[in-house]
């Protein structure tokens, strides 16, 4: 009877993980069989290094996408990641544990708020304000107000996972600290943060690879409008509306487009763009959790 059990078992956790396996697998190849049917029609050079991306005009340039992308992802990481770092010290070495056990449920009550809702917050509140207060010609659709909500969304991440990577440090190291005179502060930035690199380093990219995939709170925000900045100065950078890669996917996905046309299929040549770019990352984290790992 326990023989039977236990075979049970290893069959149903086979099939879960058999099932992971296929879905992942599956993706892949939806994605490579849609991309390489529009790479057959459109250079996969024009594609990678095109600077216009119009279905109306079967322009298909990537880059304005990728800068939507990429210029969000920067922004929510200056805001998510000193933000979510500093909070994760003081859960982990100053607060009590009262405190502790109500600000991490919290925290994880504000991971779980739906993206929309991030979105619309952008939209009626961030966008009047900073224009209200610091830049009155800032665009209804801009990428700053897209930065900000995102970098919201991805704090309790970065905190979260950093915080039980720094209660994962033994006491030793810090009472070791205290015994040469540290303070506080020093044994939290000087000892415990170093120990806890590999988990802040893997919490920080897997926040930049949530904040890459995110859609609707980026749609709502930033809008949908594919282009480059035409110069370097922060208003153009940040104030006006700019498109990501999902974004521009939810929206040509939505209009009246066709199984096997250009622009159909440079949607699933995005997409699989978007799966390099998070995979690399992924795999980046994983490195850098496993070369700096410390074995207590």
């Amino acid at each position: 009877m326990q023989q039977t059990r236990e075979t049970l078992y290893h069959v149903v956790f086979f099939a879960c993980a058999a099932l992971s396996v296929v879905t992942t697998v599956g993706i892949i190849v939806a994605l490579l069989g849609d991309a390489l049917s529009f790479f057959g029609s459109y250079s996969i050079v024009e594609f990678l290094t095109g600077t216009q991306w119009s279905v109306l005009s079967n322009s298909f340039g990537v880059l304005p996408l990728v800068y939507g992308t990429l210029i969000v992802t920067f922004g929510s990481a200056l805001i998510a990641m000193p933000l979510g770092l500093l909070t994760a010290i003081y859960l982990s070495e100053y607060a009590s544990k009262q405190m502790r056990s109500v600000l991490k449920p919290m925290l994880e009550i504000l991971a779980g708020v739906p993206t929309v809702v991030y979105g619309y917050f952008a939209i009626v509140y961030i966008t009047p304000f900073l224009e209200a207060t610091l830049f009155p010609s800032i665009s209804t659709f801009n990428a700053l107000s897209a930065s900000i909500v995102v970098g919201i969304m991805i704090i309790p991440m970065v905190a979260s996972i950093s915080e039980d990577a720094m209660s994962a440090v033994p006491d030793s190291l810090r009472q070791a600290g205290y015994g040469l005179g540290a303070t506080k502060f020093n044994v939290s930035t000087r000892i415990v943060v170093p120990a806890a690199i590999s988990g802040i380093a893997s919490s920080f990219i897997l926040a930049l690879s949530r904040a890459i995939g995110e859609t609707m709170a980026v749609t709502l925000a930033m809008g949908s409008k594919p282009g480059l900045p035409s110069s370097l100065h922060p208003g153009e950078l940040f104030l006006r509306p700019y498109s990501s890669m999902t974004a521009q996917m939810v929206n040509t996905i939505n209009g009246e487009l066709s199984g096997g046309s250009a622009a159909y299929d440079a949607v699933f040549a995005v997409g699989l763009v978007l799966f390099v770019i998070t995979l690399v990352m992924n795999i980046v984290s994983d490195r850098i959790a496993s070369r700096y790992r410390e074995e207590y």
